[in-house]
């Protein structure tokens, strides 16, 4: 008998064979057919709903294959195998948003390291006290995430990307055989981003797959890549031969605003029309931990705000603070148009298009498409009484803008991140906003959405204000009239926007 590489002993192998996988009466997985050895590094892509969050679930054993004359899933670690994930499930380790939209939606609001710690014991929550040993255990991995500042942070209280290391962490700790990332680089501003590609770079690194859809999260290290294409592989084989511009597109640096996009940039002041909303000295404390410190800011109808900085600078925390989510501490103030004394918020909250990823962990699963577009006309989520026949209109209209007619009647359960990113787009625009509010807004969507959905925010800006947070500044340059520079809850820098050679501030920010 051969002797078995030091690679085949320690991690683990897992093989598909002509599996399929059905969800909500739809096969999702047509007959795919793959082999994941010991040390190598794949590159899992494809469009939005091509199936590439399930496949991953298939091989972490928390969705089941269609039934089928002969074994479809085949594991191996050493010299043990087994035709089912029992046994094997904890050797695996899977990442993708639902987990950290999971936490959110039950308010777990755990320390990060009491969160990271639960990936020991391959638990949701805490079901023991953490060992001395354990939380050695935990420091270490944060540390080797740059991350050892978290650790006594209520989950919670963290920012997007934040949330998004501890869970990696989590993931880690439990000393996988085979990690399953899915989308995991979203919502990463440069530093951590980095940190993260080169430690999956790593030549000693655990095998991987990684899920995106953006060339530059590909890893340095990645050996090998399958593509999907609508529930089929189109593609697999090692990464020198992979055809990844078709869904990745170009290099970071990039401008996903077409070409056709209007510039706006050198906008005079005197131009400028209403204050639609505006911040004075405002303090926000979320937590109990002042997020944002004395900020002001005013935005007019005709602007175009890019709002970045690192992680936890406080970027989605002035996003909420402007539609309503937090409150202006005592000492400073917030003025927004049409609301007095007596006039409800939801008054303004309804002229305004919200696109954020904390709205796709609020909305329950089971809802439909249409019922979350049209809880877009009420500022809220779900609906509290039965849509009129102007909400099933407005709502047609929205999804029809979006392309989204067919997935009417889906529940969001049935669609992929992606797509439910889009969902949240006709929601935002179903009223027609005067203020656009976005956060991150193209995290989870690939290349032709992203371009599609990019183009009708440049559009729609012509007649609204737009506020947008992102990590990629760079890519909105000809559109953006005025930027703030967020750094640990302060300005660095507020007011028009600057070439980039005027940029100062932190390194830290992501800016090239």
């Amino acid at each position: 008998m051969p002797r078995m590489s030091r690679a085949a002993r320690r991690y683990l192998e897992v093989r598909l064979q002509a599996a399929t996988v059905w969800r909500g009466g739809r096969a999702i997985l047509h007959d795919v057919s793959w082999t994941i050895r010991p040390g190598e590094r794949w590159v899992l892509a494809g469009g939005n709903g091509a199936g590439k969050t399930q496949l991953l679930k298939l091989l972490a054993g928390l969705v089941w294959p269609a039934p089928a004359a002969r074994p479809v899933l085949h594991y191996r670690l050493g010299r043990q195998h087994g035709v089912t994930p029992f046994g094997f499930k904890d050797e695996i380790a899977y990442l993708g948003a639902e987990r950290q939209d999971k936490y959110q939606r039950y308010a777990w609001n755990l320390s990060a390291a009491r969160i990271v710690g639960t990936g020991i014991h391959h638990s949701d929550i805490p079901l023991d006290a953490l060992s001395a040993a354990d939380l050695r255990r935990v420091r270490a991995v944060l540390v080797a995430l740059g991350s050892a500042r978290l650790a006594s942070r209520p989950l919670l209280s963290l920012s997007y990307g934040e949330r998004r290391i501890v869970l990696l962490a989590r993931a880690l700790v439990s000393r996988p055989r085979l990690l399953l990332l899915d989308e995991v680089l979203n919502g990463l501003d440069a530093a951590s981003r980095g940190h993260i590609l080169r430690w999956l770079a790593r030549p000693r690194a655990l095998p991987w797959v990684l899920a995106t859809h953006r060339a530059e999260d590909v890893p340095a290290g990645a050996t090998h890549a399958l593509l999907l294409d609508r529930g089929r592989v189109c593609f697999t084989g090692p990464m020198r031969r992979a055809p990844l511009a078709r869904w990745l597109g170009a290099p970071a640096g990039s401008d996903p605003v077409p070409l056709t996009a209007a510039p706006r940039r050198g906008r005079r002041a005197s131009a400028r029309g209403r204050v639609l909303v505006r911040l004075r000295s405002a303090d926000v404390y979320v937590e109990q931990r002042r997020v944002l410190a004395g900020i002001t800011l005013s935005v007019h109808r005709g602007d175009w705000w890019l709002v970045h900085g690192p992680n936890g600078a406080g970027k989605t925390t002035l996003l909420r603070t402007l539609y309503g989510d937090h409150a202006v501490a005592a000492g400073g103030m917030i003025e927004r148009a049409g609301v007095v004394p007596g006039v409800p918020l939801e008054n303004f909250r309804k002229r305004v298009g919200l696109v954020a990823p904390h709205l796709q962990a609020d909305y329950p699963r089971e809802l439909t498409v249409a019922t979350v577009v049209q809880s877009g006309r009420h500022a809220s989520i779900g609906l509290q009484e039965a849509p009129t026949a102007a909400d099933r209109e407005a709502a047609r209209a929205a999804l029809a803008n979006f392309g989204l007619t067919r997935f009417a009647t889906r529940t969001l359960a049935q669609l992929s991140y992606g797509q439910s990113r889009r969902v949240l787009f006709a929601r935002a625009w179903v009223n027609a906003p005067r203020l656009l509010l976005l956060d991150e807004p193209f995290a989870g969507v690939d290349l032709p959405t992203r371009r599609s959905l990019a183009a009708r925010v440049a559009r729609t800006a012509a007649h609204c204000a737009v506020v947008l947070a992102t990590h990629r500044p760079q890519d909105w340059q000809r559109c953006a009239t005025h930027e703030l520079q967020l750094y640990a809850g302060r300005a660095v820098y507020c007011g028009p926007l600057r070439r980039r050679g005027e940029r100062a501030g932190p390194s830290v920010t992501g800016l090239p």
